[in-house]
């Protein structure tokens, strides 16, 4: 059996606007906000080609 994968935390800052968006786009999507943190940067990684497959 494999072990989990482990997060990271960390701590991430981003100005009122930014996170009334991201809050709001979350809810819209059925997620977290963490959660859809964690989609963008992934998606942004898939885009760009820096995400291992």
């Amino acid at each position: 059996m494999s072990e989990p994968k482990k997060k990271k935390a960390f701590v991430l800052r981003v100005n009122p606007e930014m996170m009334a968006a991201i809050e709001q786009w979350a809810q819209d999507e059925f997620r977290s906000v963490n959660g859809q943190i964690e989609w963008i940067l992934n998606d942004a990684l898939r885009k760009s080609g820096r995400k291992k497959k």
